[in-house]
């Protein structure tokens, strides 16, 4: 690890990966950035003696997401449709390669399998196998025995590794195949898009009750090529485009509307040269942090104005 001198600014990025990581959503995960940091000046001001400023951030940060992580998991259980992760955009980033050594505990995919764990398991699986921690250390901020930190990684990665997909294109492969699926989307074009579809492909889409938005995943490649031919022709009919951008480390997308508004993101997982995976966030409440947020609903209205 690093000294502990470091200032605690220095520190962000590191803090909201752990928190946005554990909770998926980068909302909370400023949230809580913004949490630790207020009781980082509460215990200086009471003069608490903090030997290591990154060990001491970080304690905080992961305990503040395994509480915050424990309410969340209730609130899901009453979440209308299928949730998925917020859009976190990573083609921007000061660090390319950081991102790329990171991308695929970025990945929606992996976030979603990580879902499966329990907040402690998440906490030691992500501090020791993500992030590098210490046994000791994972332990110090679980409030677990070093033993017990030994064997919750176990059992987290045997889970994980249970439902985990591998995904053996190059970035280079993945944005290749991305760019051809958007195209042939933005054309409505059946034929292109079956090429670019894995036959048991699979529709995700999270609306959460506030957008229109698939309430069930929809599989196989005849109903999703027809479903996204018709998306694209829809898209034109009132001038929404496609911008690709890489989400979470993955190929993926921004749709906008005519003033450049985002309407939704979609996200691509992409392996044996197909598209195998799409999942689409429509859910306004998750795209704030990316930039303004259309009105789909009234988009929707405009057309079936024009179809009567």
């Amino acid at each position: 690890m690093s000294e502990p001198d470091e200032p605690p600014e220095a520190l962000r990025p590191l803090l909201f990966s752990i928190a946005y990581r554990m909770l998926g959503t980068v909302s909370d995960a400023e949230d809580v950035v913004q949490e630790t940091y207020l009781r980082h000046q509460r215990a200086l001001a009471e003069g608490t003696r903090i030997e290591s400023t990154r060990a001491y951030l970080s304690a905080v940060a992961t305990r503040l997401s395994i509480d915050h992580l424990r309410s969340a998991r209730v609130r899901r259980e009453s979440y209308v449709g299928q949730w998925l992760p917020e859009p976190l955009l990573t083609d921007d980033s000061e660090d390319p390669a950081g991102h790329a050594e990171q991308a695929d505990s970025l990945s929606m995919a992996f976030l979603l399998v990580l879902e499966r764990l329990n907040p402690v398991e998440r906490a030691v699986f992500l501090l020791h196998d993500v992030f590098g921690y210490g046994y000791d250390e994972v332990a110090s901020i679980v409030g677990k025995s070093e033993a017990n930190s030994r064997q919750l990684a176990t059992r987290a990665r045997r889970h994980l590794e249970e439902s985990r997909r591998r995904f053996d294109a190059t970035r280079e492969e993945q944005r290749q195949l991305a760019e051809r699926f958007f195209a042939a989307v933005s054309d409505g074009d059946l034929d292109a898009l079956v090429g670019t579809l894995a036959a048991d492909v699979v529709v995700y889409g999270d609306g959460g009750g506030k957008a229109p938005q698939w309430m069930v995943p929809i599989a196989g490649v005849d109903k999703v090529s027809r479903l996204f031919a018709s998306i694209g022709s829809q898209m034109r009919e009132v001038g929404v485009t496609i911008r690709p951008r890489e989400i979470n480390g993955q190929p993926g997308a921004l749709v906008l509307d005519p003033e450049g508004r985002i309407t939704n993101v979609f996200v691509l997982d992409v392996a044996d040269g197909a598209v195998q995976t799409i999942r689409s966030v429509i859910n306004p409440d998750k795209l704030h942090h990316l930039g303004p947020v259309a009105d789909v609903r009234a988009l929707m209205r405009k057309l079936r104005s024009r179809a009567e």
